[in-house]
């Protein structure tokens, strides 16, 4: 089965860092771009960012660029959100995802959602 499992979550304090992993089974992942999304508190669902099936491009939504970055290793079926000078307002759920086709898609272009990490950062 297709399956994203998200990784790597946890409580931390305002200006450090974490890394998020997104592990992908039951496909090959060089065939799929991929993205990350989050949910803040009350809020909808929002990009973060994407990367290519290459690995080469990758796309940050206005709020998290500059501090955030995202890498995948497709050999390792894995992906990951490499998230520095971590504020407050990044505080939610952070989800993975796939899509067919590179570059800045609309957020029901992809699907196979994982479960989700949170993402707690204290002032």
């Amino acid at each position: 089965q297709v399956r994203l499992a998200e990784s790597g979550g946890g409580l931390v304090q305002a200006g450090e860092s974490l890394r998020l992993t997104c592990t992908a089974s039951g496909f090959t992942s060089s065939m799929w771009a991929m993205g990350w999304f989050r949910q803040l508190p009350g809020k909808p669902r929002e990009s973060v960012g994407g990367i290519s099936r290459t690995g080469d491009q990758t796309y940050y939504s206005d709020s998290v660029k500059g501090r955030f970055t995202i890498s995948r290793d497709n050999p390792k079926n894995t992906m990951y959100l490499q998230m520095n000078s971590l504020k407050p307002e990044d505080t939610g759920v952070y989800y993975c995802a796939r899509a067919f086709r590179d570059g800045p898609r609309p957020v029901e272009e992809f699907g196979s959602w994982g479960q989700g990490t949170q993402v707690t950062v204290s002032a």
